[in-house]
């Protein structure tokens, strides 16, 4: 529990690098500004495919209706949103934000692309300072996009305030492996070859060493739960996924 009396601690690191206050949010906007046009293909590439299994089942635990309000936050290609809408409907009410008009960019030629023209809302804006009046939304949904954001704990607290009463928090995320024998293999992999895929296909190398630092510096599944908690949330719970690699997080605003 010592770890939630240092709030917003992982504002002070990039990956493994520390950086003075306020610097994180600018170079985690350059890392997506740069790999924007190939995020899809490269989440695809790192994973095998897996996410997609990943947020078909984070999607599937929204029970989504068109007569409930979407946030997703930090959605800005739209891969939750779409996945969303497919399963509510064309009356769904679905607002994306993200920090990062590259990324919003992307999501909305995809909805062109999709034949999506209604029912959504494509907004550029801080997931620590949300432009949304208290009691808004829902679902609140950020999928790898929490461990980007420089104050977590703001974040989660902005999350509690725009929900509605009765409303729901969803993250998925990468987090901590919990075999000893999968965690070996799973750093061999993620330290040694995500980079060299970043550099051979989208000529980034250093954004994908950022990933992979930062999903180390991410916490673990029983703090961030705890952390949920004061914030607000009731009923904070975790499943993993694929052993730990990933996990979603769950809450109610209550």
């Amino acid at each position: 529990m010592a770890a939630l009396k240092n709030k917003n601690k992982e504002s002070q690191w990039f990956g493994y690098k520390q950086v003075k206050a306020g610097e994180k949010a600018r170079l985690v906007e350059t890392v997506f500004d740069s790999v924007a046009s190939r995020y899809d293909l490269m989440n695809d590439l790192m994973s095998g495919g897996i996410h997609r299994l990943w947020k078909n089942k984070f999607v599937s635990m929204l029970h989504p209706s068109p007569h409930k309000t979407l946030l997703d936050v930090a959605g800005g290609t739209g891969d939750i949103a779409f996945r969303y809408r497919q399963r509510a409907g064309e009356k769904a009410h679905i607002t994306v934000c993200d920090i990062n008009k590259e990324m919003l960019a992307v999501g909305r030629d995809r909805a062109i692309n999709h034949g999506y023209l209604k029912g959504f809302k494509w907004v550029v804006g801080n997931a620590e300072h949300l432009r949304f009046k208290d009691n808004s939304f829902d679902l609140y949904t950020i999928s790898f996009g929490l461990r980007n954001v420089p104050k977590i704990d703001d974040a989660l607290e902005e999350a509690y305030r725009v929900l509605k009463p009765g409303g729901q928090f969803f993250c998925l995320e990468f987090s901590q492996v919990t075999h000893p024998f999968l965690r070996k293999i799973y750093d061999e992999y993620s330290f040694r070859m995500i980079p060299r895929i970043g550099e051979l296909v989208a000529n980034d190398r250093d954004s994908y060493q950022y990933l992979v630092e930062s999903i180390r510096q991410f916490p673990s599944q029983k703090e961030l739960a705890a952390r949920m908690k004061k914030a607000g949330f009731e009923k904070a719970r975790f499943i993993n996924l694929s052993g730990g690699i990933a996990a979603i997080h769950t809450g109610t605003k209550l």
